[in-house]
């Protein structure tokens, strides 16, 4: 299973020279060294800081740098910043980083110009993809079939494109007395959206070049092609307002990593801090009471629906009591089991005698015992109040808080990974008959 944490070549924080006394690995005769390279300077206008704003429960640059790193097509994966925070998510991700000079961190600074200094300081790259943070449904398989097209086909660079059916016209400044012309079209054979082809427009995703290219101050050189994708796969986000746009486009189309979420037959939910607020009620007659949200429990039923098993888990380092766990059973119709201080431990039999794999597995906590089944679960969460710790091993940050809907926005995003999943009919090569 694929790591969000997955580290390239074993190293988790290079910075632009290797140490003393080591050397770079040296590549097979007469391979390329090929590089994917992601911008993100910190002094975004926009949006401060949107390239690690959460996008959908993940850092803006995480969704590029995961399907970087999946697609195993890369001896290695940078990030270029002047930023402490973007420094710190990238590494995090799996990224070596880049750390630009002031020269290239302005905001008249040209992509150009980072790429340049990049190219400088790491002489021994060959090929250069430079992909762009602020589009987050790419996939591997749109890296893989642009890279094979220089590996394979011997283009120096290829950019990403999508097919726009919009007719243009000539722009009139304020003022003019002269009028609008038609740019791509005879407005008296105006034709029908299935009888035109339409037009390729960059999408900005991501462009390969040579470092040779890059030296002569071009991106787009030699002999040029495109790579088509899809337009529910071309995302970019420039203001504020695309936002909540691209959270529900990332959401269906996003890459999620590589293992595919429709497997997904089990639900592990910690109680505490989870499905409820972390607090325990003592009534007067000394019973335990906890507070569930009625959102969470909807939730719940929903997966359940689904034939998806839901298990609720207590702690042996926070117990409830046994009437408060048959309670919690009869509302919410799950198994309530008690575990120890390292969940994964009492959870792993269960697995075994149920024959899943991790893979298989959703997980959702909220604390640093969780931290090992965050990592491991096929989906996870945590709540939108958990600790660092269990934030970065998580796939999923929610937007609720524990107890107040947490549990059924993940289960909300399970199923739409499971539909997602099942729905999705795009193969890695466009079919023109769909347009």
């Amino acid at each position: 299973m694929a790591s969000r944490k997955r580290v390239l070549s074993g190293d988790n924080g290079a910075q632009n020279a290797a140490p003393s006394g080591s050397k770079r690995p040296r590549l097979p005769e007469g391979k390329r060294h090929v590089v994917a390279l992601i911008l993100a300077r910190g002094g975004s206008k926009g949006i401060p800081l949107k390239n690690i704003k959460m996008l959908a429960g993940v850092p803006l640059i995480g969704w590029v740098l995961r399907a970087a790193v999946d697609s195993e097509m890369f001896d290695s994966v940078w990030v270029s910043t002047d930023h402490d925070q973007i420094e710190k998510v990238a590494k995090s991700w799996g990224a070596r980083v880049h750390r630009r000079s002031a020269e290239v961190s302005r905001d008249s600074s040209t992509s150009l110009e980072t790429i340049q200094e990049f190219v400088t300081l790491n002489p021994e790259v060959d090929v250069i993809c430079n992909i762009q943070a602020t589009s987050p449904c790419l996939h591997p398989f749109h890296l893989k079939g642009a890279l094979e097209m220089m590996t394979l086909q011997g283009f120096d660079s290829v950019f990403s494109v999508v097919r726009r059916h919009q007719f243009r016209w000539q722009e009139v400044k304020k003022g003019s007395r002269k009028l609008t012309e038609p740019l791509n079209l005879d407005p008296a054979k105006r034709p029908r959206r299935q009888d035109w082809d339409g037009e390729l427009c960059e999408n900005g995703s991501f462009y390969f070049t040579t470092s040779q290219l890059v030296k002569e101050g071009i991106l787009q050189g030699g002999k040029v092609s495109y790579y088509e994708m899809l337009p529910q796969y071309s995302v970019d986000i420039d203001v504020d307002i695309d936002w909540p746009v691209a959270e529900q486009r990332v959401l269906r189309y996003g890459y999620f990593g590589r293992d595919t979420p429709e497997v997904v037959r089990l639900m592990f939910c910690n109680v505490s801090g989870c499905l409820t607020e972390g607090r325990i009620f003592l009534s007067v007659s000394g019973e335990d009471m906890v507070s569930i949200n009625t959102k969470d429990t909807a939730g719940i039923r929903m997966l359940q629906r689904e034939d998806v098993e839901v298990v609720l888990l207590t702690s042996s380092e926070d117990p409830v009591s046994q009437s408060l766990a048959d309670k919690l059973a009869t509302r919410t119709g799950c198994q309530v089991l008690q575990v120890g201080a390292e969940p994964l431990d009492d959870l792993q039999p269960i697995l075994k005698e149920k024959n899943l794999e991790w893979k298989d597995v959703a997980y959702i906590g909220n604390g640093q015992a969780d931290a090992r089944c965050l990592n491991l679960a096929g989906l996870s969460a945590v709540p939108g109040d958990a600790p660092v710790v269990a934030i970065n091993a998580a796939k999923y940050t929610c937007h609720e808080r524990g107890g107040l809907g947490a549990v059924k926005e993940f289960c909300e995003h399970i199923l739409l990974q499971k539909q997602k999943a099942k729905s999705q009919m795009e193969q890695e090569h466009i079919d023109r008959s769909s347009f």
